[in-house]
């Protein structure tokens, strides 16, 4: 049985893995690397990267026990990924981990699109949404770990470095399941519009469930075929989604034109120095209007909408 190296936290600790014939290979995270220079700005060899394409595969010989102890802590493998979704928080780890084995049995390469999770089968294609900031990525996650705290995934540098997190460390994240075997298994990040993690300043309460943020004062670009003019105030609009790939934008407007017809915006706002994408409705009469948007929206699967006035 190999001994692997865990390091959780800035201190090394050793851990046995006791799950039988089956070993392990450690994977831990060590946040915030920063003397790889991890830029939030994607460095143009890292953007060039392509995310993992998911295809079927089958379950790796090594890191599928049933279940396996980890500090004192027992965890038990999924038989699935099938309707895998949760939110937490993300970390990373970088070249202190390079090269060595991980759960699965393959070298861990911090430049290639991978993660760990502690319960997921081994592979399982998952796209990995920030939550601060829209950005999405799809990584083939192929080790185990991180067992520090409550965090639910740790990324390779690489997935870190594009999803604008290797910097800071951790962000707050939504990990979706990918099933290979549907041509529909992606339907995009349908719920990266929880940029509420983001600071902003906030305007008057709530309206139902979603918060009234007060844009950014930066300039936008609409890639709809008509915008409006508001008048003194502001006009108001839903906004459902917020991404860093156009594509997914695009995709929710989509998906939703045949349910709710125009004016759906896809509006190009500047974050952090990052292209975002807003997929907002509107411009709406009222707030009572828009309280029933949202409900119509909740009924099509999309729970998370935020009133915004510009």
């Amino acid at each position: 049985m190999s001994i692997p190296s865990a390091r959780p936290s800035h201190r090394p600790l050793l851990i046995a893995l006791a799950i039988g014939a089956v070993t392990l290979g450690g994977c831990a995270s060590q946040p915030g690397q920063h003397q790889l220079d991890a830029f939030d700005d994607v460095p143009p060899e890292i953007a060039s990267i392509p995310d993992a394409v998911p295809k079927v595969e089958p379950r790796s010989r090594y890191g599928n026990p049933k279940s396996y102890e980890v500090f004192g802590k027992r965890y038990y493998t999924k038989a699935s990924s099938r309707g895998h979704v949760e939110r937490g928080l993300a970390s990373w780890y970088g070249k202190d981990f390079h090269g060595r084995r991980t759960s699965s049995g393959e070298p861990y390469d911090m430049h290639a699109m991978t993660a760990a999770h502690k319960t997921l089968p081994l592979p399982t294609y998952a796209r990995v949404t920030n939550l601060e900031n829209g950005r999405s990525v799809v990584v083939r996650i192929n080790d185990r770990g991180p067992f520090h705290g409550s965090r639910v995934i740790d990324l390779s540098y690489t997935a870190a470095t594009k999803l604008g997190m290797a910097r800071k460390g951790t962000a707050m994240v939504e990990v979706r399941a990918i099933d290979p075997r549907r041509p529909d298994a992606d339907p995009g990040p349908m719920l990266a519009s929880s940029e509420a993690a983001a600071p902003r300043r906030e305007q008057d309460g709530p309206t139902r469930a979603p918060a009234r943020a007060e844009p950014r004062p930066q300039p936008s670009t609409t890639t709809a075929s008509t915008t409006t003019t508001t008048a003194s105030g502001g006009a108001l609009y839903v906004q459902v989604g917020a991404f860093g790939d156009p594509r997914n934008a695009e995709r929710l407007r989509s998906r939703l034109r045949p349910e709710l017809g125009d004016p759906i915006l896809v509006e190009n706002t500047r974050d952090a120095g990052s292209a975002l994408y807003r997929v907002r409705i509107g411009p709406l009469a009222s707030r009572t209007e828009a309280s029933a948007l949202t409900e119509r929206l909740a009924g099509l699967g999309i729970a998370e909408t935020r009133l915004v006035q510009n």
